[in-house]
């Protein structure tokens, strides 16, 4: 049936799209005048209902049909650029004639600019699909008639009602949050987050509202304070979340112009001058957005946990069992840890800690009831000056770091509780708090709590299979404990002015005398603290096969002990920043580094330490296994001096012998791919005659393949051929089976351009990210000569993009300058690139500075 074929009915969508965009357009000036969610939300769900109802009216829908409203629109809640969700529901199937007019009507309403989500069915096929989907029977649960025919709705609800599991419904949303959760890695703190989705979002809320309304428990937060699921106060605080969390969706959704639930960098700032914050002489107005954002969210989801606690009671009674007694101020009441009084942290506020140690001892809890919970909170600005210096309390909270079991749970839910910015002060500072370089996925106290859990993992012999040599080297550190104190202290100065592992190491001296600690373990912490930086700064941008680094490293770690300790930190820390930031070839850079680094403190020389003779045989026995005959390595290793095989492993030494023993004078280029284990990427390796330009050409090759290059090590053998390799990962897609099925691609491709020395491949032109376009990286170049003078280290600090390692080979080759070592350090969007260069005049000061110069407007974006 076509739109001309119902009188009246093009004259209607006009109207109805005229309708919808002045209403829409006053609703919005209302609100930027005086904003009040309710009345926004309210009106403009009115205001579709008026336009939906006349359309229904329009296309003469029989009576008794009925348009029913459902999920957030049935809740009378619509955001300005939400689905309008619909249920046309028919008393039995259409025919043919019905059937054409629903689709009429259906086209009409999205003529009008309205996003409609719809779905006709008869009363038994939605309760049918309510029975097999979640969603469908949440989507009921909020119903309301629109038009229609009033008996038909009754009767769907009524019948909706008597077939609804309260228990199954309790017990299936919680799994599908759960699920949710998962989907945003179980956080709240992400740089990005979704208002409506992340835990501690608005979807937290309507979740709380679903399971009332189906357990017939309240309609709304005052109505549940009614039946003391929930305090007077919580009832305020769920309300004043909520109407944060809409004031921020409604924003975002006029800010993007279409339905937009992120927190995307691209509207954190202009977000916050909308919501009327003001930017500080320290801080950006969307930090402190953020942050209150955050804060937000963590209330929410603590009163989540308490509210979802009291509706498994309701939903669940079970036997009346009686109370366990633990002491004379805890108890266990149905597996939860219990005060015996309402006033047991006011009269003993040395208990604020005692519990949490008591779930760390006692196995057979599962948490804490919610009366504890709301004592807990309440009584939390009882820990002052006088509580944090009394020598029991100082005991305990050591105590609670020694124990065998429920260290990272207990500092989640201590932090979660305000117990630990109560108990340590410069903790506060760090909560909730952004961090704007690119490469954290998490707020500081976030991260800190995420390297706690990798610390710990690497303690429990159930993740052994994860991290081995971890596990196997945090169990044989005597009082690894401390280590945990020192993951406590590593960032707690961020975002403060100065450099914040000096300033973290003066806040954890002071906690550990006051803690009693020996001198020993003080000194043991504060040195990790001052220097948890240290070994990735060495691993990623020194020349860990020079002597002289592993040497100078060794040095300033003193003993094996420390060494132990800054590795098992520096492990756990670079995991905790982000999910994409560690990869295999990070690990096996720190790994290197540790093993030689103990070689030389168990008192092998630079040599030995570096396995340089041992190297060597280790190759020889890898190419008789490969089944090469004694000696036929020789021809291509007279052509290479001692540098190649410091800079190399045994592995990569029988690998280029393999496939160049019998092409040593080749005149042709010889180009070989394989895959590296442990997700490591690609290694590359490239022999051919010198050619001019080589190394940038290369680069410019990997990035037009899309491959980003994480090491280079350039070598020209005696008789002038480049021996080359190339560590590269696909960003895009870092997976094994890719890796395999490009390596015979790249073998070709890459022969055929370097059999034509003048073409240079030129990568394309490349968008800016998201994240570099709000949070630019000025750049910075120190070109300066090393210890020995022989070389000079190029450092390169700048935002990641496309072809900036192309640009920085053209401006060295511009100059003259060969490359024997390239670094490649990726931070998320940043990068920390280092290189180690010889020619081009480096020894001219004025040369140094042009070349600087130079590089430094190839980074600016």
């Amino acid at each position: 049936m076509a739109n001309n074929l119902v009188p009246g009915l093009q004259q209607a969508i006009v109207a109805g799209r005229n309708r919808v965009e002045a209403g829409r357009a006053s609703l919005r000036a209302a609100y930027e005048a005086k904003p009040m969610t309710t009345q926004l939300l309210h009106g403009h769900a009115a205001l579709v209902d008026a336009v939906l109802v006349q359309l229904w009216k329009t296309c003469r829908i029989p009576a008794n049909v009925a348009l029913m409203a459902v999920g957030g629109y049935g809740r009378n809640e619509l955001f300005p650029y939400s689905d309008v969700d619909l249920l046309i529901l028919l008393p039995e199937p259409p025919d043919g004639e019905l059937g054409d007019r629903l689709s009429v009507l259906v086209g009409a309403m999205w003529d009008t600019g309205l996003a409609i989500g719809h779905s006709v069915r008869t009363i038994d096929e939605c309760l049918e699909q309510a029975q097999a989907n979640i969603t469908v029977q949440t989507n009921l649960l909020e119903s309301r008639l629109l038009t229609g025919n009033v008996m038909l709705f009754q009767q769907l609800w009524m019948r909706y009602q008597a077939q609804i599991d309260v228990r199954e419904f309790f017990r299936t949303k919680l799994l599908e949050r759960d699920q949710r959760y998962a989907r945003y890695n179980d956080t709240p703190y992400a740089l990005e987050p979704n208002c409506k989705e992340s835990p501690g979002g608005l979807r937290d809320l309507q979740l709380l509202g679903w399971i009332a309304r189906a357990a017939k428990l309240g309609r709304n937060w005052r109505e549940l304070a009614r039946q003391r699921l929930i305090t007077g106060t919580e009832a305020v605080d769920l309300r004043n979340g909520e109407r944060f969390l809409q004031h921020v969706r409604i924003r975002l959704h006029f800010l993007a112009d279409r339905a937009e639930d992120r927190l995307l960098f691209d509207y954190q700032e202009r977000l916050a001058q909308a919501m009327g914050i003001k930017a500080t002489a320290a801080r950006r107005a969307s930090e402190i957005m953020m942050q209150r954002y955050y804060l937000m969210a963590k209330k929410l989801t603590q009163i989540n946990g308490i509210l979802l606690q009291n509706y498994g009671d309701e939903i669940f009674p079970g036997h009346e069992f009686p109370a366990i007694v633990i002491n004379e101020h805890f108890q266990v009441v149905r597996e939860l840890l219990d005060i015996r009084d309402e006033t047991v942290f006011e009269r003993h506020p040395g208990t604020l800690l005692e519990c949490f140690l008591l779930l760390q001892q006692r196995s057979e809890l599962k948490g804490m009831t919610t009366r504890t919970l709301r004592a807990l909170w309440v009584n939390r600005t009882r820990i002052n000056a006088a509580f944090r210096a009394n020598p029991d309390n100082r005991a305990k909270f050591l105590e609670i770091l020694r124990q065998k079991h429920g260290i990272l749970h207990a500092f989640r839910q201590m932090n979660q509780c305000g117990i630990l910015s109560r108990y340590l002060p410069p903790w506060r500072k760090i909560l909730c708090q952004m961090q704007y370089d690119l490469f954290h996925a998490y707020t500081v106290d976030q991260h800190t709590l995420m390297v706690l859990r990798n610390m710990r993992r690497f303690s429990m012999g159930i993740h052994a299979h994860e991290h081995p040599l971890m596990t196997s080297l945090m169990l044989g550190l005597e009082r690894h404990w401390l280590l945990y104190i020192a993951v406590l202290f590593h960032d707690i100065a961020k975002g403060r002015s100065g450099d914040h592992s000096i300033l973290g190491m003066e806040e954890a001296r002071e906690f550990c005398e006051q803690h009693g600690l020996e001198d020993e373990d003080t000194e043991f912490v504060v040195w990790l603290v001052r220097h948890h930086l240290m070994m990735s700064h060495t691993a990623q941008k020194e020349d860990t096969s020079d002597p002289q680094t592993i040497q100078k490293f060794a040095a300033a770690v003193g003993d094996e002990r420390h060494l132990t300790a800054l590795y098992l930190l520096t492990h756990a820390d670079i995991r905790g920043t982000s999910p994409k930031v560690w990869n295999g070839w990070k690990s096996k850079l720190l790994q290197d580094l540790f093993f030689a680094t103990q070689r030389l403190l168990r008192g092998a020389t630079p040599r030995q330490a570096l396995r340089q003779d041992e190297r060597i045989a280790e190759a020889r026995r890898f190419l008789r296994y490969y089944g090469l005959r004694s000696g036929a390595e020789d021809t291509l290793w007279q052509q290479l001096e001692m540098v190649y095989f410091m800079r190399h492993s045994s592995d990569e030494i029988a690998w280029h012998a393999r496939m160049l023993h019998s092409q040593v004078e080749s005149v042709e280029p010889v180009v070989r791919a394989r895959v590296l284990d442990d997700n490591g990427g690609v290694q590359v390796m490239v022999y051919v005659p010198d050619q001019k330009n080589l190394f940038m050409r290369l680069t410019g090759f990997f990035c037009h393949m899309g491959l980003t290059i994480l090491d280079a090590r350039v070598y020209t053998t005696r008789h002038g051929h480049a021996l080359d390799s190339f560590t590269l990962q696909n960003p895009d897609n870092d997976d094994e089976e890719h890796y395999r099925e490009i390596l015979s691609l790249i073998e070709r491709e890459l022969t055929l351009a370097l059999q034509n020395p003048e073409k240079i491949v030129r990568p394309a032109q490349f968008l800016l990210s998201r994240q570099v376009r709000h949070f630019p990286v000025t750049p910075h170049v120190e070109l300066v000569a090393d210890e020995a003078g022989h070389h000079h280290i190029l450092s390169i600090t700048a935002a990641d993009r496309p072809g900036l390692l192309f640009d920085v080979a053209e401006v060295l080759a511009a100059h003259g300058i060969s490359l024997e070592i390239a670094k490649i350090t990726t931070l998320g969007e940043r990068v920390e690139d280092s290189f180690l260069l010889t020619g081009g005049g480096l020894t001219q000061e004025s040369r140094v500075v042009k070349i600087e110069r130079e590089l430094l407007e190839r980074l600016r974006l």
